[in-house]
């Protein structure tokens, strides 16, 4: 799991598969260099927690689902954008998504501009393109790019090169904007997902960087994904335990890698090509070779696993969701 199955035991935040975020994606827009593009996956096909098929309704309606952009390096959200979805007749879904930008960007963004206002959500192979002004969005089920052998993990990382998902479908919320919404410098980039109740707002799910919520968290996975990246410093201690535990780091060594970790945010640059974790992330990018080498301290440095081949080279450029998945 890259942050797929991210709740307590491996199971759904708030036990919503369409509230867990999966992956986070961030790379300039190919052959357009004043174009970026950012991918918000949720919304796992299959669970683990339990096991088998969840839900097909593709997101949960009036849930918030944001991308967070801090753009002066305080690990506090100055841009964000928000897709917020309502059912119609014969199950179908249409997308709202807002931008705002300033201190209003930190809490629940369910006001602001309308960027885009009743994007049909997309559920076949052929994808469903939304264009509005500079930017455009896609909304739906398409094939998971995330590849790993989950099963040889949990098999004390004896891996086989089994990809568990390569036959997996998530909904996937795409955006190309151009460079100059997101400010002039570098940027980190996170992504939530906000569940309402009759308290309000409850952040269910959170994350920039793939694979540390799901192993690292420990037994404070719950406040982990309850937090915010300008905290997470208090969860330097947990993710150092689990990595002298796993690792065989001392506590020194331990620390100062957790802290390279933390806040759990997507550094990107769009004036460079995306490379993780120097750079955004690529939908092609090994993350879970980086992690295991990081997590073992170099005993293990792979899982014998690609990336799919069924990626796109235009948008939205995951490819399209398998049958049976």
């Amino acid at each position: 799991m890259s942050h797929h199955a991210s709740g307590p035991n491996f199971a759904f935040p708030r036990g919503d598969a369409r509230l867990d975020l999966t992956d986070l994606y961030a790379f300039p827009k190919p052959g357009d260099p004043n174009k970026s593009i950012l991918v918000f996956n949720v919304h796992p096909s299959v669970g683990v927690n339990p096991p088998g098929p969840t839900t097909t309704e593709p997101f949960a309606p009036g849930a918030l689902y944001e991308i967070k952009i801090d753009t002066d390096g305080d690990a506090i959200a100055d841009i964000c954008y928000s897709a917020r979805f309502q059912s119609c007749d014969g199950g179908k879904q249409i997308a709202t998504l807002r931008r705002m930008q300033g201190p209003s960007a930190t809490g629940a963004c369910d006001e602001g501009e309308v960027i885009v206002d009743g994007a049909p959500v997309s559920a076949g192979q052929e994808a469903v393109v939304t264009k509005a002004g500079d930017c455009r969005l896609f909304v739906g089920w398409r094939s998971d790019p995330f590849f790993f052998d989950t099963n040889g993990f949990f098999n004390k990382m004896q891996f086989t090169g089994d990809d568990f998902f390569s036959d997996k479908n998530v909904c996937g919320i795409v955006l190309e904007l151009p460079n100059s919404v997101l400010g002039t410098n570098v940027v980190g980039i996170w992504a939530r997902t906000l569940d309402k109740t009759g308290k309000g707002w409850i952040q269910a799910d959170r994350g920039g960087r793939p694979m540390q919520a799901v192993f690292l968290a420990g037994e404070q996975k719950e406040a982990y994904l309850n937090g915010e990246p300008k905290d997470d410093d208090r969860f330097v201690g947990v993710f150092a335990h689990e990595l002298e535990h796993t690792g065989g780091y001392t506590p020194h060594d331990a620390s100062a890698v957790a802290r390279n970790l933390l806040p759990d945010i997507l550094s990107y640059d769009p004036q460079r090509p995306a490379s993780f974790p120097h750079n955004g992330r690529a939908l092609t990018d090994d993350v879970v070779d980086i992690f295991l080498s990081m997590l073992t301290n170099g005993r293990v440095t792979g899982d014998k696993v690609g990336p799919h081949g069924d990626l796109l080279d235009e948008f939205p450029y995951l490819g399209p969701p398998h049958d049976k998945a």
